[in-house]
């Protein structure tokens, strides 16, 4: 496993999709979303690009992942286009037809082919796009191509309370180096890939097949950490483009390479956190660390089942230091563990040592889980292999949202 830099090795940058040298960026209202916002995105590369990207792992894809995963066949990319506010979704080969003809019109406006575009769509499933508004979109947003791409970002929102996005830059090999990227996400969250939408560029010189065993990589540590209800998409697509402008390669297992990983960790984490913590009706955002464990994929399954508790997600909505609910779902995760040697603390607070419940204030535990951020530390006591899994609590909002998103 990569090791990741300090974060201190980080510096961040105002914008974000467009920071990297060799992208421009733009976000546009066309009508598709009934709130009237932004909901047509475009980056573009000055020229084609290194590309890689990961994808749900529904078997129900929507026709952009269809689309998408042609045109990414020889690992090279021009421009992404991405619409929200309807995920194209479940809508035959009309569908798969609109998906091409938003790549096509890309295409027309930046100067390349349609197969050098990426496609995504995101919002309510099984209604067919309205071409003529999502075309216009399009063009509007390429004539608004921008090296700040500000408007990017809030463009590919749904139900998200807010945009997501960072920009950060670092030293390789004595020179610097940017990676960006924005994302959506708030419900329907569930890691079988990733689900939302994420975008990342970087103007470090890497392979295709480097860029794709990068990403890969990194989102197991950081989009497949994270849940909010534990559903996954049909839309779901982490993309990222590498323009080699600042003229830094990256080549496998070298220094460069580690350094690059830790910069990709960081931006992939930064947005997957922020994704869990804007969780529909999300009150909090809950870091659940799993140690002690005998295998890393051990850890991690124990932590997502923990994650996607119900009964723990309302504990902590309602500020409940109830731990029981925890180790009850530790022990149905489908992993051999011993409960005699299960330790838990919650927000710093020992609760449980060797399997046995410890005297503790209930009223200074309950004032540790009100934190917008809490920590919960579960130590299985059987190894050494360690997860982290980022979670958020659930309130009435979600039910609430859900029960009203199509209407």
């Amino acid at each position: 496993m990569i090791e990741t830099a300090p974060e201190t090795a980080f510096t961040s940058l105002s914008n974000s999709i467009a920071a990297p040298a060799g992208f421009r960026a733009a976000g546009v209202a066309a009508g598709i979303k009934a709130s009237a916002g932004l909901d047509v995105a475009l980056i573009v590369a000055d020229s084609t690009v290194s590309a890689a990207a990961v994808y749900t792992t529904n078997r129900v894809q929507a026709a952009p992942i269809l689309v998408s995963r042609e045109h990414l066949g020889e690992a090279r990319a021009r421009a992404v286009v991405v619409n929200s506010g309807n995920a194209n979704a479940c809508t035959g080969d009309r569908g798969l037809a609109d998906a091409r003809r938003m790549a096509e019109v890309t295409a027309e406006l930046v100067g390349c082919t349609a197969r050098e575009v990426i496609v995504a769509s995101t919002g309510i499933i099984g209604h067919h796009l309205p071409m003529e508004r999502v075309e216009a979109g399009i063009r509007r947003a390429a004539a608004e191509l921008a090296r700040e791409g500000d408007n990017a970002a809030r463009a590919i929102m749904t139900t998200d309370l807010k945009p997501k996005e960072i920009a950060i830059e670092f030293p390789i090999d004595g020179k610097s180096v940017r990676i960006g990227g924005i994302a959506k996400g708030s419900g329907m969250i569930g890691p079988n890939m990733a689900t939302m939408l994420a975008f990342v560029t970087t103007d470090a010189e890497v392979w295709p097949e480097v860029l794709q065993a990068a990403l890969q990589s990194s989102t197991e540590r950081s989009f497949n950490s994270i849940t909010v209800d534990g559903d996954t998409s049909t839309n779901d697509m982490l993309a990222i483009l590498a323009s080699g402008a600042s003229n830094v390669p990256v080549r496998p297992n070298s220094p460069a390479f580690d350094a690059f990983c830790a910069g990709l960790d960081h931006v992939c984490t930064y947005l997957a956190k922020e994704i869990t913590r804007d969780g529909e009706g999300a009150t909090k955002l809950i870091e659940l660390h799993v140690s002690g464990a005998r295998s890393v994929a051990q850890a991690r399954k124990v932590g997502m089942t923990v994650a996607n508790s119900p009964l723990v997600k309302t504990a902590f909505y309602g500020n409940d230091p109830n731990w029981g609910r925890i180790l009850a779902a530790a022990g149905r995760a489908g992993v051999a563990i011993d409960p005699n040697r299960i330790a838990l603390r919650i927000g710093g607070i020992p609760l449980v040592e060797r399997g046995a419940p410890l005297d503790f204030d209930a009223a200074v535990a309950s004032a540790a889980i009100k934190q917008t951020e809490v920590i919960v530390q579960l130590d299985l006591g059987l190894g050494s292999a360690s997860a982290v899994v980022w979670t958020c609590d659930f309130s009435y909002d979600y039910v609430k949202i859900n029960a009203e998103y199509h209407t």
